[in-house]
Parts: structure tokens; C-alpha cells; sequence
């Protein structure tokens, strides 16, 4: 079971494939291209830099990670590609992106989609490469996971079910018996089965059109932002899909590979720290990508990850996932936090 760690952007003023190399457990990169559509806003937001430089940076450090032996994973995730979906211009620019990626020695050793279109072009154009199932698939079900199974090499379990160690044996399972593997995301912020994912998702595809547009005030489209406004929606944080750090070994029989998010996270090393050393003396929502703390700051409040009852994965993994009435997590809410 390895780590595979998101592509940020001269976070901190350091070199991120500096950062990278230095733990040995982290063996996939994944990144988007400069200015495509992915699962989160464009590569460079918010920066200065210009495209022609994004583009310079992300070449230098694509080739130190494969250099240091590392395997990369291009993002083509984004949950909507528009009129050009299905399209023989995506399937072109898809080419000539892979092609372009090539000429730096940097040809990625994984896409990772959310398109059933795209997964069919590279089993077409480039059988060579892993194709990966995006965690905004959802897969829910071994069933799904079977329907995929001419298009894709790997898996990303959906979140909704991964902290249910007995689901995951049986994904893991068949996908074993059948040349396939699964991976989870560990730190993934979201809400347990969040009903605004499909319009975020679309949102962050059309980011860069959508930053354009006069925003109506007082409408986050965010949920989990809006939810913990208020401070009796806390609790909620604790029926999330996230996977403390001290739980990550009991996944090991199972899963091929971890992702962590860190493409927006304010500080990377602090979440890959936690996951490499399976412990965390800390503020528990400063793990998450995106990191809760200052909502929660907000209320008076933190939540110490050192506080956690032993039985906790053993309770969450046989969790009926309906979350109505069942009061531990808000019992485990009033242990782990701190005024």
C-alpha cells in the first residue's frame, strides 16, 4: 500500500518534488494540465504566474518525480467536458496532450478519469497506460466497479463506503481475481453522501468561465461551508468519509494505494506526515482537504485526534451509513473536542 500525493504549486516557497522525494512511501504524483478542467479549480488559481510559466515549473518538477523514480498520474477528472464530451476534438487534445507530455520524458504511467469517453480513447490511443476510475465516479457498488471493468485498470473506492472495511475486502477481492486494483482517499473534507456533489463537481469544471460571473451574495455553493456555519451541524464532520491516520494500517491487506488530497491544502507536509507516521497530535479538520479549522475556529472550537476512543474505526466501519439516530458520533464529538 502506497501513497499518491496531489501536485501543488510553489506551496510554502518550497520545490514540490523536493518535498516528494523525501518520503520514500509516496510512490504516484498526480497533476492536471495548466489551465484544463479537473476535479478541482485550474492549475495556477489564484497565482501570478502566467501560463507560459506554470507550464515552465510544472515541466521542472514532472521530470525531477520521474527522475526520483516516482509514477505519474494525469488528471483528466473534471466531471464535465461540455459539447466536447464525447467529441473528436477532446479525443485530439487528448493525444496531443499525452504526446506533448512525451516529448518532456514525462509520459504519465496513469490517467485518471471520471469520462467513460476518455478511459475508451486511451484503452485505444494508449493501452499502455493505467486508466484509473476517479473517486467522483462513486463507486458505491461491486457492480459498478464489474460494469467498468473493460475500461479501466484500477479503482477508487467511493468514499461513501470506504471507512466499511468489509466492503472494501470484497472490492478488493474481486478486483485481485480479476487484474484490477483499489485505492481510497483518506483525507477527502466532504460530506457523507453529499447531495450538492454533482452541481460542485460542475461547478469546479466551468471554474474559469464561473469566476467571471457577478455572484449573488449570500449563496455559498459550498454545503459542508454552509452546514457548519451553525454550530449544531459540527457533529458533522465526524460521519464524513475521511480516514484518521492511526485506522490507515488496518487497510493495508486491501488497498493498492492511498491518495492524499493536497493540491489546495495550506500546508501538505503536516497531511503526509500524519499519513506516513499513522499518527496525528493535532486539530483534527486540519488534516482535511478543504481544512474545516476556521469554521470551527469560529465556534469556540477544535478537535483534538489524540482523544478518540479506541473503538472508533471498529464502530464507524459497521455503520449503517443513515446517520439519524444513532448519537455516537456526537458522543465522540463532546470527548475530542476543546473550547
Amino acid at each position: 500500500m502506497h501513497l499518491a500525493v496531489g501536485y501543488w504549486h510553489r506551496s510554502g516557497g518550497g520545490r514540490f518534488s523536493e518535498t516528494v522525494l523525501s518520503y520514500p512511501e509516496i510512490e504516484e504524483v498526480y497533476f492536471p494540465w495548466v489551465n484544463e478542467p479537473s476535479g478541482r479549480p485550474l492549475l495556477g488559481f489564484g497565482e501570478e504566474e502566467d501560463e507560459e510559466t506554470l507550464t515552465e515549473v510544472l515541466q521542472e518538477e514532472l521530470t525531477a518525480l520521474r527522475g526520483g523514480g516516482r509514477r505519474l498520474d494525469l488528471l483528466l477528472n473534471a466531471n464535465c467536458y461540455g459539447r466536447m464530451a464525447a467529441s473528436l476534438g477532446l479525443e485530439m487534445h487528448i493525444r496531443e496532450l499525452i504526446g506533448k507530455l512525451d516529448g518532456w520524458g514525462c509520459k504519465p504511467d496513469i490517467v485518471t478519469t471520471a469520462s467513460p469517453f476518455i478511459a475508451a480513447t486511451l484503452k485505444k490511443r494508449f493501452p499502455e497506460i493505467e486508466v484509473r476510475a476517479s473517486v467522483n465516479m462513486r463507486l458505491m457498488t461491486l457492480q459498478a466497479m464489474k460494469y467498468l471493468a473493460p475500461w479501466f485498470d484500477s479503482y477508487y473506492i467511493g468514499r461513501d463506503v470506504q471507512r466499511n472495511l468489509d466492503t472494501v475486502r470484497r472490492f478488493s477481492d474481486w478486483a485481485r481475481g480479476n487484474g484490477k486494483k483499489v485505492g481510497i482517499l483518506a483525507n477527502s473534507g466532504c460530506l457523507r453522501n453529499c447531495p450538492w456533489q454533482t452541481f460542485h463537481d460542475n461547478l469546479v469544471a466551468h471554474s474559469a468561465a464561473a469566476q467571471d460571473q457577478i455572484r449573488v451574495p449570500g449563496f455559498n455553493p459550498h454545503l459542508c461551508w454552509t452546514m457548519y456555519a451553525r454550530k449544531e451541524n459540527l457533529p458533522e464532520l465526524l460521519k464524513a468519509t475521511w480516514i484518521r491516520p492511526e485506522d490507515l494500517p488496518a487497510y493495508e491487506p486491501y488497498v493498492d494505494f492511498v491518495k492524499l488530497a493536497t493540491r489546495q491544502h495550506a500546508c501538505p507536509r503536516l497531511v503526509i506526515d500524519a499519513y506516513v507516521s499513522h499518527s496525528f497530535k493535532g486539530n483534527l479538520p486540519d488534516l482535511f482537504e478543504p481544512g474545516f479549522s476556521p469554521a470551527f475556529s469560529a465556534h469556540g472550537t477544535m478537535l483534538d485526534n489524540s482523544r478518540f476512543p479506541k473503538d472508533w474505526a471498529q464502530k464507524v466501519s459497521a455503520c449503517s451509513r443513515e446517520c439519524t439516530s444513532c448519537g455516537y458520533c456526537e458522543k465522540v464529538f463532546d470527548q475530542i473536542q476543546v473550547k
